[in-house]
């Protein structure tokens, strides 16, 4: 009681677009007030129709948010039922909860000794689940996401065995201590190659119950991930991103995928990783160059979610871009509608990469690409131009324009687009004249 798990289900429903339950004003909707239902009936039946509310809402067809009351784990048949759900404690201060609560009408907090002694009878319960303070920590348990320095050092906990398919260069500079098998694969694009996961399947010595390890940027993720997601069809699989990119948007949400000579990720897969482990202490040996192509995620997440991101301290920073991240995957965790949002720039920017063979940097063509959706919107561009300082790159336009009309979210065509109506206002699927969208994707190449 007291807690907040009313105004952070709240949030949590809105950022993710799903319905929010709150099970103590359902049975209250159903049975009358629960003061009433506790003098008149006693705990025992109250608990009882609670459990019957949990268990219906657990059951509807579609995903909700719900906040439980405080006793609601108390019922053997609501822990149960809670076991196929990502549950999570909503901490709090005894004290602080009591400030809050007294003086109410809940049954259970007429006497602040008795609160006390109540909360700490419970707190055993709470402590099976992860404890959360805000909406994003929600969100990042939601897609089981930590961020944490220090983190890499306790990944032998996380994948005690199987597979480490690791950046041959991130070895050098990050190797876990663990049980595993170490697989290496090439630096950046050219791991995300069909030879690469051909070269993975024959060499993986996992069963079904095994686990493979991604430890590198968003293109070791995107291939390891796509090889765990068609190797045996399919085995668990932990991600580590050890870069500003990955850690804040490539290693969350389970799309992977290879590239092909026509275009970016044109092979891929849903595959959601079990675990994503980001430890910002692995930044430090990232070189400039690289610490930018990240940044080019951040001010996408910045531009999509209305808010300056970008000038959060590093993990703050990291967190709040990786917890929106969860909350549009939530949301729509195939693709089919709001999570598009997620390719502002992308659209030109993937192009871009085509036209290049895969030479130019995935940062700088996001940069570049988030120019031109910038500008079909009507858009100030400065905060790209200042931060990222994207410059036309020398590429063929034929090719690179083949390349944008056969981006995958392309229809009969015509490139769809991700646009803003107004920081924090996208808007996708928007297609505009070919010779509109062309004159903006020759703005970004070079003569």
């Amino acid at each position: 009681m007291g807690a907040g798990k009313s105004t952070i289900g709240r949030e949590v429903a809105r950022l993710t677009e799903r319905s929010f339950v709150d099970t103590d004003e359902e049975i209250e909707r159903r049975h009358g007030p629960i003061a009433t239902l506790f003098e008149e009936q006693g705990e025992a039946e109250f608990r009882a129709r609670e459990e019957a509310v949990v268990l219906e809402a657990l059951a509807a067809p579609q995903p909700s948010v719900l906040a439980l009351g405080g006793g609601a784990v108390k019922t053997e048949g609501v822990r149960v039922a809670l076991a196929g759900h990502c549950t999570v404690w909503v901490r709090v201060d005894v004290g602080d909860a009591w400030e809050r609560v007294r003086g109410s009408d809940r049954p259970l907090a007429r006497d602040e000794n008795a609160f006390r002694d109540l909360f700490a009878r419970r707190e055993t319960l709470y402590a099976r689940y992860p404890s959360v303070e805000d909406a994003d920590d929600v969100l990042l348990a939601g897609l089981a996401v930590m961020v944490a320095r220090g983190a890499l050092d306790t990944l032998a906990e996380t994948a005690p065995s199987g597979a480490l398919v690791a950046d041959e260069h991130v070895l050098e500079l990050h190797r876990p201590e663990g049980p595993w098998r170490v697989l290496t694969i090439p630096s950046g694009e050219p791991a995300k190659a069909p030879e690469t996961v051909e070269r993975l399947w024959a060499e993986l010595e996992l069963d079904r119950a095994g686990t493979l390890v991604a430890l590198g940027g968003g293109a070791t993720t995107d291939v390891a991930g796509f090889t765990a997601a068609t190797f045996l069809r399919g085995v668990r699989w932990v991600a580590v991103p050890t870069t500003l990119v990955g850690q804040v948007d490539a290693a969350i949400g389970g799309k992977t995928g290879i590239n092909l000579p026509a275009g970016k990720n044109l092979v891929g897969a849903f595959h959601l990783p079990a675990k994503v482990v980001a430890d910002p202490q692995v930044l430090a040996t990232l070189p400039a160059h690289e610490h930018r192509q990240g940044m080019a995620e951040v001010v996408k997440t910045g531009l999509l979610v209305g808010r300056d991101v970008w000038d959060l301290p590093e993990e703050e920073m990291i967190r709040a871009c990786a917890a929106f991240k969860c909350a549009v995957v939530l949301s729509d965790p195939f693709e089919q509608g709001r999570r598009a949002i997620l390719n502002l720039g992308h659209t030109f920017g993937h192009a871009l990469e085509a036209a290049s063979d895969y030479s130019l940097s995935h940062g700088d063509a996001v940069a570049l690409g988030l120019l031109a959706a910038l500008r079909l919107s009507g858009q100030p561009t400065d905060v790209v131009e200042e931060l990222l300082d994207p410059r036309p790159v020398r590429v063929d336009r034929d090719r690179a324009w083949a390349a944008l009309k056969r981006d995958k979210k392309a229809a009969d065509g015509r490139a769809r687009l991700v646009l803003l109506k107004a920081p924090g206002r996208p808007e996708h699927g928007v297609e505009l004249p070919d010779a509109e969208v062309r004159a903006r994707l020759d703005e970004l190449i070079a003569d």
